[in-house]
């Protein structure tokens, strides 16, 4: 099977001849408000570092801009610069609101798209739209601030900025010409009734690495015959050359200390002096002996109204007197390559609005990608010249944390409005990597492990604010999903033989073990096999802040943390016996994890207790509501049911495994200790979906349900009074709407109500919301363990859907329905309309009309961190294509994977082994307890 070009490049990158993914769109969108950029006594990031100080302070850990690339340690950077002649600054990154001046949390204020994007970043396009009026900063601010959290958010596009379409769409897009030959091609389009006139200000500049050591070398721009020259120890001499006749202008990617501290002794050219030079006519804020450590093409046009123009530069490793004679050629290529590459993965999706759609997707996936440079220890330090860190520093946020030290590129939530890695996104994150570049989605879960990521007590960094937070454990599940997806395209690409890529696999699952130890160790108070684990990812769920104290003392036992513990287990569990099938020695391994699991389904349905409710129930089900609860444990003994009906109580169902007899066969000493538990525990394996019952196929079937509580959780999954929605699963049943849960504390009432979108509470930020919304995580979730119940069950086992409609569909059309409506949210309807664009304020219909129906508009998609429960409209960050990339992998055709497992173990030859006498004969017994 012939390669495409793209293919060809990342094998080559694998390789690291050429290391076609050094040069990336790595640069963040936002480096002011972050942990990493505060130095408050406070902890008080957003205030210590604030946009008006980001055009004139110097970073420490990172840098930002508009459309911007650098090298993978992003030593040299590259982006845009506009000015309209009308805003008060310089356009140099995105605005947006803090967490204190939103009435909903943080928020960009600005109109981007990431439009396409090569997994090699051979090929790049990013749409930005400048209004040509003067920026509404303050108004964005004032209008936000003064609505309460039980108003719609103050848009850019709801200032009237935009009409009369009086803006300026910018096309940002990048071509290789080899690994380290960048062509940027800057499109402006005037889409006003009048011309008007723009500055473009393409910039290179290097990362200051010099500010805080006084040892280290200083890179230099300087400019030769015309081009910008850019000489960094490491990295190399690289050239920028510009099309046309720019002004050049150079200044210091230093700090303004007079306007900042009002001090002098700083650079006499800081940072700050493009925006002085263009927007305060200031030419002596410039270098005249254009040198420094930052420069600007900077670029004079009016454009027709209905016009364009256009700029070309090319940045590379080598000098060149003709560098734009082929330029045109070489984006026309790229261009049909990115084409080519696209077609081929998209070959089985008829429809052209889901093959834009998802392509869209899987850019925004690329374009989240960014070095991320963080050494805690050297920031509780403090560096070499610089002012001494307060002390409370040492005895404040992740001070636990000493060892991290992280200088990567990594797959990002939102550019903006998360510029962090978060552990649990990035699981998710990985797996529609793994459709286009599976070696990136590898190596992205090998680098959560590494000893400088990884506590050394076994816990995985949640995020910066707090890395020691505790997300669900999805990173083996993760793991074994991509390596089945990456063994499936390379039997595809004419590679039938390949096993798979088990040294990742083992890589990443002994690392997994060690965090699994630590889970059993930190997280299970009583000991008994039921867990906690805090928020778990899912914010303000709870009618509690899980992750705090609770203000009743006592703990929660948790229907989420116990689940996903079940689920861990049986991730770790399929891929020792993947490893197992090669190495004898992990069958051991499997069988602990299997046992484990066991115990853990015992204690969550609390053997003999029917009824959590009923006197002296201590398990999680209920079985009058049909339905898993959290518990509330209270110092004085009593146990509280928190009967909230939500996601917490349907993640039972992600702890699902089948087992082929393929397989089993291949295996005799885990098949035999399977056999022993159905002869001597029949207590245990009662508990478990009947697994010892063969099913359709002869299959085995782990999981936490039976047949019967199975279909009871469907049945409220289902209903569309409760959970189902007509754009996915909702995170809180609609019940909650009328009937709210409440909790009686110290003469004052806690409440959970249904919440379609915004929240109206300021719990962890207020700018999530998990209590009524769609998540694709969970979704995405509950769809993968709904095709593995098909598996077993076959297409005999029928479920009505939706509840009460008379339709009986098997449990494979279940997930495809599920996998329908959240496409939905973006697709065009029969009315040419997208959900995602939907709205329910009077300003909110007028935006979501130009969005709908505007050309310049309505096939640009943003990819939303949740979705309104009832309407589908996006909602919270704007462009988290991160876990709501996820879509992408919805519209992929759909394979039984485990379906094809069976195929593969039934034509592979069979492992020889030496017969054995069963465990009691040899004079042991099989242990019980997997660690307990």
């Amino acid at each position: 099977m012939r390669r495409s070009a793209e293919q060809q490049r990342l094998d080559e990158d694998r390789l690291g001849k050429p290391r076609w993914r050094k040069w990336g769109p790595y640069l963040s969108e936002r480096q002011w408000g972050t942990v990493r950029e505060d130095y408050s006594a406070g902890g008080t990031a957003w205030d210590y570092l604030p946009h008006d100080h980001a055009r004139s302070r110097a970073y420490r850990w990172g840098e930002d801009g508009i459309a911007g690339i650098s090298d993978d340690q992003q030593r040299l950077c590259l982006s845009l610069a506009l000015w309209n002649g009308r805003d008060p600054i310089l356009k140099e990154r995105l605005f947006g609101l803090t967490n204190s001046e939103a009435n909903h949390g943080e928020d960009v204020k600005e109109l981007y798209y990431y439009l396409d994007a090569t997994p090699s970043h051979s090929y790049l396009k990013l749409l930005y739209k400048y209004p040509q009026r003067e920026f509404p900063y303050a108004q964005l601010v004032a209008e936000n601030r003064r609505r309460g959290r039980d108003q719609p958010e103050y848009e850019l596009l709801d200032t009237g900025l935009f009409d009369d379409d009086r803006y300026f769409d910018v096309f940002v897009e990048y071509a290789k010409a080899e690994a380290d030959d960048i062509l940027m091609l800057v499109t402006v389009h005037n889409r006003g009734p009048d011309e008007a006139a723009i500055s473009v200000l393409p910039q290179v500049w290097f990362r200051n690495t010099w500010s805080w050591d006084d040892k280290a070398f200083r890179p230099e721009l300087l400019l030769e015959n015309g081009a910008v020259v850019a000489r960094h120890p490491t990295l190399g001499d690289y050239w920028l050359f510009a099309d046309g006749d720019p002004t050049w202008l150079f200044c210091e990617n230093e700090s303004n200390t007079r306007r900042l501290f009002g001090s002098d002794g700083g650079t006499r050219y800081p940072k700050d002096a493009f925006h002085e030079y263009v927007v305060s006519g200031n030419t002596e804020a410039v270098n005249p002996a254009k040198t420094g450590t930052k420069a600007a093409a900077y670029y004079r046009m009016t454009v027709p109204a209905g016009g364009s123009a256009q700029f070309r530069l090319r940045l590379t490793n080598g000098a060149s007197k003709t560098p734009f004679r082929d330029f045109n050629a070489i984006f026309e290529n790229r261009k049909q390559e990115a084409d080519d590459f696209y077609a081929n993965l998209q070959a089985e999706i008829p429809d052209a609005d889901a093959r834009l759609v998802q392509r869209q997707a899987l850019a925004g996936m690329i374009w989240n990608k960014q070095f991320y440079y963080f050494d805690i220890s050297q920031w509780i330090k403090g560096d070499p010249g610089q002012p001494t860190p307060p002390v409370q520093r040492h005895f404040g946020r992740n001070r636990e944390w000493r060892h991290l030290n992280n200088a990567d590129v990594i797959s990002m939530p939102d550019k903006w409005e998360y510029p962090w890695y978060a552990a649990w996104d990035l699981a998710f994150h990985i797996i529609p990597f793994a459709m286009i570049d599976p070696q990136f989605a590898k190596d992205q879960l090998v680098l959560l492990t590494r000893e400088w990521y990884m506590h050394p007590n076994g816990q995985l960094p949640a995020y910066e604010w707090a890395f020691g937070d505790v997300n669900p454990p999805v990173h083996a599940w993760a793991t074994w999903r991509v390596f089945q997806i990456d063994r499936r395209q390379r039997h595809a690409a004419g590679e039938p033989d390949y096993d798979g890529d088990l040294a990742f696999l083992e890589r990443v699952f002994h690392k997994l073990i060690l965090n699994f130890t630590w889970w059993v160790n930190r997280k299970d108070a009583q000991g008994r096999n039921i867990f906690q684990g805090g928020f778990l990812g899912l914010d303000n769920i709870g009618v509690f802040d899980r992750s705090a104290p609770l203000p009743t003392g006592g703990f929660v036992n948790q229907a989420d943390g116990t689940s996903w513990m079940a689920m861990y287990c049986l991730n770790l569990m399929r891929i020792a016996l993947e490893l197992a099938l090669h190495n004898r020695v992990y069958e051991d391994i499997a069988t602990k994890f299997f046992e484990h699991f066991l115990h853990i389904a015992e204690a969550m349905n609390s053997i003999g207790t029917k009824d959590m409710c009923a006197e002296g129930g201590v398990g999680l089900w209920c079985e009058h509501d049909q339905f898993y609860y959290d518990v509330l444990n209270l110092p004085d003994g009593r146990v509280v049911p928190l009967k909230i009906r939500s996601m917490v109580g349907l993640i039972p169902l992600f702890a699902v495994e089948t087992l082929d007899p393929e397989l089993l066969d291949r295996l005799p000493e885990f098949k035999r200790r399977l056999e022993w538990f159905l002869n001597y525990r029949p207590d245990l394996a009662a508990l478990v979906s009947h697994w010892n019952v063969p099913g359709k196929g002869q299959r085995r079937l782990l999981s936490l349900l039976r047949g019967h509580r199975m279909k009871a959780l469907l049945r409220r999954m289902l209903d569309e009074s409760e959970f189902l929605s007509d754009y996915g699963v909702r995170s809180v049943s609609r019940v909650h709407r009328d009937q709210p849960y409440e909790f009686p504390l110290d003469g004052h009432t806690l409440t959970v109500r249904y919440q379609p979108a915004e929240s109206d509470s300021g719990a962890f930020g207020g700018n999530s919301n998990w209590r009524g919304p769609i998540w694709f995580p969970v979704n995405y979730l509950l769809i993968e363990s709904l095709r593995k119940f098909h598996h077993y069950y076959g297409d005999d086992f029928k479920v009505e859907c939706p509840t009460g409609s008379g339709t009986f569909l098997n449990i494979r059309e279940v997930a495809d329905e599920l996998s329908r409506r959240l496409t939905r949210i973006f697709l065009r309807d029969a009315g040419e309309r997208r959900a995602v664009f939907g709205a329910t304020s009077a300003e909110g219909l007028a935006r979501s009309e130009r969005l709908n129906r505007d050309p310049h508009f309505r096939d640009y998609l943003l990819f939303h961190e949740y979705f309104d429960g009832d309407a589908g409209r996006g909602v919270g960050a704007s462009h988290q294509c991160g876990w709501t990339g996820l879509v992408a992998k919805l519209f992929a055709p759909h394979a039984d994977e485990a379906g094809r497992e069976q195929k593969k173990l039934a034509t592979q030859p069979r492992q020889k082994v030496e017969p054995q006498a069963p465990a009691r004969e040899r004079g042991g017994v099989v242990p019980i307890g997997g660690g307990q």
